[in-house]
């Protein structure tokens, strides 16, 4: 029991930190409010949400997951944290009315058994996780690629100096009540059921006892009340700003993109985010919910590859601005509602780092506390793209051509059907059988490029043998708008989307089965936002329950199998059995890369990536991956190896990598499933495979008149712009097609890819010249007569000479 003027004092420091702290908190909820109101319900199944986040937070499943070691030390800290709530309000009660707290019951025992427990373990957690971070040479947190854009807080040791901070508090906090239980203790004998607390007693003198007691008091409830005026800035925070952000957690997968009200009608039209305030309010939320585990940007393929994107960066630098914005006593005037003074793309991330992400959704999965970082940079690319006519030069191809030809490769829409010629069945469309049990969706991958055409055939095939009903749309399809929406050209997604949305509305299909995940995603989740609701499955899927009825009878072969799960198929819709299970039959030797599943590594094209070159990094994504693939097939016998996949932009992304091209005399066969399964079909059969001969489409350019969706007329193709301008009519296009494995040289020397470079957006604080500076343009190197040709383009029709195209540079930003 405290003396009198122990008591008043306590309970006035109490009101005035109490007060403090709660001003804070308010001041951090409105700047959460400054968000715009998010599309996606947030509380709807609140009983659902609540028990979500009780359950998820108090198991620490999340936190557990990839780092287990990590997250025991971390568990230490947090159940340490949820007892001391209780801890803290029976000292204060102790401290004013003497309570008998001796081990004369079980619930006495049970306290006193667990308070000492977790005093203890709070600070073995607390030194374990310091050691880590601050001596031990392999942590990997907060050490970003030298590209990557921090904000000046984070440059100047913020984050060194919070974790300092708050670590220091804790054993402080937790420390001061060990040594007070210590001296209660030593004056009143020891506890068997307090063993650390009796360890401490014999240290310390009786005669000093009492006073170490009333330390101890002040020590533990006092430190707590005063770090509540700081709590609301630190990166503790976490512990209410997590279980808040699996309250309100997304419904949807992270393979859909939440919508946005396009209006053109608007004077100043919007669309996507330039300032904190335009990212939906729990977007905000995740920067305090961030534990900065880095987590993200370990398995982030950019970063992994070496280039400037870092996910954890980003959360980081939004908390590091918005904590900025709050300096002052008094409420500031963002949090009042004055706009921020800063874009994001000069503190969160660079313009580079925007378009260097592959949406594999990565980082969404692995984070403990369910933040959207990749939502995040969707939106900014949605700004960039239809209000600023800011993105990479290349993209402009691929936005031409869905623009005008209902495909990314801008090849004549009448020839969507030229993959089965040749093919000894009958392919029908829905003209010809208005009522299939199947409508295949072929994608426009499939419809024209050569390597994913292989696909196609082989499943049509399969569907004949296991004698289906199917059907194909022919000329009816159009690119389902996946590359559009992730590369944030929301609007033309749209129009794509509501053509397919119609024809399939009017045909009612019983099943669509896709073989391509992109498709699979727009068709089966996304396009319910714009009332399409269909039954999708991928064409894995499908085969294997034509397999599992005996409709597909297979002999195994002798090549060894490892299988590449694609983002768009495994992360973001789960389907990680089917493409095994069919492989299993069709292989007696398959095995598993390291990363896998929902581990699985980025093959690099996802996020509109395949039709734009790849940002300034160590190496190049696909490498990456091949290189992991032919590592796990390295210790395999001869006759051969397969490198298994589901998707035809993972195939083309891993059999054209230069890293294949310049791989040993044992080369690695990159096909499809589909492509396995007949071969199995046919060996049990008897019957050989016939070689497959497809001439690709020439690459036909439309009309050049036409112009490009976009909001409020904001993207034009003056001179000088960083937009393509049209080609005149007599210049062929670059032909977009990629080398597949199955055409490539390997002895050709890969010619390494031209790389856009951006215009350094002013960071904050940079001095006037640097901001008004123009960014230097990087000379080519000249040629020499040894330099290796390029290969030739995949097309019928062989290009003309082409001048070399002006790599992208955003505008430099005129806020400051």
């Amino acid at each position: 029991m405290l003396p009198l003027s122990s008591k008043i004092a306590f309970v006035l420091f109490a009101l005035v930190t109490v007060a403090w702290g709660a001003w804070g908190f308010y001041r951090l909820y409105r700047r959460i409010r400054r968000g715009r109101p998010d599309p996606e319900p947030r509380f709807d199944r609140l009983p659902e949400r609540l028990g979500y986040a009780l359950l998820t937070t108090l198991t620490q499943s999340r936190t557990f997951r990839k780092r287990p070691t990590i997250g025991l030390f971390h568990s230490f800290i947090f159940y340490g944290f949820v007892f001391y709530g209780l801890v803290n309000l029976v000292d204060a009660i102790d401290g004013f009315y003497p309570l008998d707290l001796h081990p004369t019951n079980p619930s006495t025992v049970a306290y006193l058994l667990l308070a000492d427990a977790f005093s203890f373990l709070v600070l073995v957690g607390v030194l374990a996780l310091v050691i880590r971070r601050f001596f031990l040479p392999s942590r990997r947190d907060f050490r970003f690629n030298p590209r990557t854009l921090l904000h000046p807080s984070v440059q100047s040791h913020r984050i060194s100096r919070d974790s300092l901070i708050v670590s220091a508090f804790i054993l402080f906090h937790v420390g001061s009540r060990a040594i007070g239980a210590a001296a209660n203790l030593t004056l009143d004998g020891p506890d068997p059921y307090q063993p650390f607390a009796t360890l401490l007693s014999h240290l310390i003198p009786f005669a000093q006892a009492y006073d170490l007691r009333i330390l101890g008091y002040w020590g533990a409830l006092g430190s707590v009340l005063a770090f509540l005026a700081y709590f609301p800035y630190t990166k503790h925070i976490h512990i209410f700003m997590a279980p808040a952000k699996y309250a309100v957690s997304r419904r949807p997968s992270s393979g859909v993109i939440p919508p946005i009200d396009l209006n053109l009608e608007a004077e100043a039209p919007s669309a996507g985010a330039k300032h904190l305030e335009d990212l939906a309010w729990p977007r905000l939320l995740d920067a305090y919910a961030c534990i900065q585990c880095n987590r993200c940007q370990d398995v982030c393929p950019a970063s992994a590859t070496g280039k400037s994107l870092s996910p954890a960066a980003l959360e980081i630098n939004k908390r590091m601005e918005l904590n900025q914005l709050a300096s002052g006593p008094g409420l500031s005037p963002f949090e009042t509602g004055s706009a921020s003074p800063h874009p994001l793309l000069q503190f969160a991330l660079s313009p580079e780092a925007a378009w260097a992400c592959t949406t594999c959704g990565a980082c969404m999965e692995v984070c403990p506390v369910q933040d959207e970082q990749m939502l995040d940079i969707l939106d900014i690319r949605r700004h960039q793209v239809m209000i600023e006519g800011e993105f990479p030069t290349q993209l402009q191809t691929a936005f031409r051509g869905m623009e005008r030809a209902q495909n990314p490769w801008g090849i004549n829409r009448a020839k969507r059907l030229d993959w089965a010629e040749g093919l000894d069945i009958a392919i029908k469309t829905t003209d010809e059988n208005p009522s299939p049990d199947v409508l295949y969706w072929v994608g426009c991958a499939a419809s024209y490029d050569p390597s994913a055409q292989k696909t196609a055939r082989a499943f049509v095939q399969l569907l004949d043998h296991a004698k289906v009903n199917f059907a194909v749309l022919g000329k009816k399809e159009c690119c389902t708008g996946d590359s559009a929406r992730r590369a944030g050209n929301e609007l033309l997604y749209r129009q794509l989307a509501d053509e397919n949305i119609s024809t399939l509305n009017t045909l009612k299909p019983k099943l669509i089965v896709a073989s391509c995940p992109h498709c699979l995603n727009s068709i089966g989740k996304e396009y319910a936002q714009l009332g399409g609701d269909y039954k999708v499955v991928h064409h894995t899927e499908y085969l294997e329950t034509l397999v599992a009825a005996n409709k597909l009878p297979s002999t195994p072969s002798a090549a060894t199998v490892t299988y590449h799960d694609p983002c768009y198929l495994g992360r973001h819709n789960g389907v990680y059995d089917a493409p095994r299970n069919l492989l299993n039959i069709l292989s007696n030797d398959v095995v598993e890369m390291p990363r896998s599943r929902e581990d699985s590594f980025c093959c690099g094209a996802g996020g509109a990536q395949f039709w734009k070159e790849e940002e300034e990094g160590d190496e190049r994504i696909s490498d990456n991956r091949f290189r992991e693939a032919a590592q796990t097939l390295h210790a395999s016998a001869p006759p051969e190896k397969v490198l298994a996949v589901g998707c035809p932009f993972c195939k083309s992304m891993l059999g054209s990598t230069p890293l294949k091209g310049n791989e040993a005399s044992e080369p690695i066969v990159i096909k499809d499933v589909a492509e396995l399964l007949l071969e199995g079909v046919l060996r049990s059969k008897g019957i050989a495979p016939k070689p497959v001969s497809i001439v690709p489409n020439p690459v036909v350019l439309p009309d050049q008149s036409a112009s490009l969706p976009v909001l409020g007329g904001q993207l034009q193709f003056p001179t000088g712009s960083s937009a393509e301008p049209p080609l005149p009519p007599s210049t062929p296009r670059e032909s977009p097609f990629r080398e597949s494995q199955e055409v490539r040289d390997p002895a050709a020397t890969p010619v390494a890819r031209k790389k856009w470079t951006a215009k350094a957006v002013p960071p904050i604080g940079a001095p006037p010249e640097t901001q008004l500076a123009p960014a230097a343009a990087p000379s080519e190197p000249a040629k020499t007569p040894s330099d290796p040709a390029p290969p030739e383009p995949m097309s019928a029709v062989e290009a003309a000479p082409e001048a070399p195209r002006k790599k992208w540079t955003p505008k430099k930003s005129t806020e400051t």
